[in-house]
């Protein structure tokens, strides 16, 4: 355990689902999640599994548990077990936020047509959540070589209206990404030539993938 951890970092709402536990269990759980917290955020993946993973063995029953334990394993590639956990952590809560990630464990999985049927009648409300089932499911019908319906499904007003988020950036990324893939290199490159000005932060590869 590294030293400083305090569950007092941990949101509110956790810190709230923690309470169900007895006093001692809470704080040693609660020091668990912000160790993961902090492993992930050094890019440290397969620690913060492992905190995770101490973390469900001690309170397997709390929901916001099992969520971080889906989330870290999600980080290592481990979709058999993230999606397992994301499963859990939607019967608990009846939360339907994890759904692109469960989709997208089923890709990794090399089940292009259950990550679809995943993400069949998802109509989130919150932008951020609609993005990514997009990107998701533009990335299942890329999967199964249907490049072309996979660039219908990224050509929404998302991709040249609103505000600059990361959520936009990806959706961008993955547009070039597409056009690629279907040969049209050129519009490809003018897009990746975008997404390149606007990651400040590099959150893509796309300043490697442009010529402009």
């Amino acid at each position: 355990m590294p030293e400083g951890v305090d569950p007092a970092e941990l949101d509110p709402s956790v810190i709230n689902e923690l309470r169900t536990l007895p006093e001692d269990m809470r704080d040693r759980v609660g020091c668990l999640l912000v160790a993961a917290e902090w492993a992930l955020e050094d890019d440290e993946p397969e620690s913060a599994l492992g905190f995770t993973k101490e973390a469900k063995r001690l309170a397997g029953r709390v929901a916001c548990v099992r969520e971080a334990h889906g989330i870290t394993s999600y980080r290592k590639a481990r979709y058999a077990d993230a999606l397992s956990e994301f499963r859990a952590v939607r019967r608990m809560t009846g939360d339907d936020s994890f759904i692109p990630m469960m989709a997208d464990c089923e890709r990794g999985l090399g089940r292009p047509e259950r990550a679809l049927e995943v993400l069949k009648g998802f109509r989130p409300s919150d932008p951020a959540l609609k993005i990514e089932a997009i990107i998701v499911g533009a990335g299942a019908r890329g999967d199964a070589g249907q490049h072309e319906a996979a660039l219908v499904m990224l050509d929404v007003p998302e991709l040249v209206n609103g505000p600059d988020t990361a959520e936009r950036l990806r959706l961008r990324y993955a547009y070039a990404a597409t056009l690629e893939a279907l040969g049209r290199h050129e519009e490809a490159d003018q897009w990746f030539a975008t997404v390149a000005r606007e990651d400040v932060d590099q959150l893509t590869d796309a300043h490697t993938r442009t010529t402009a």
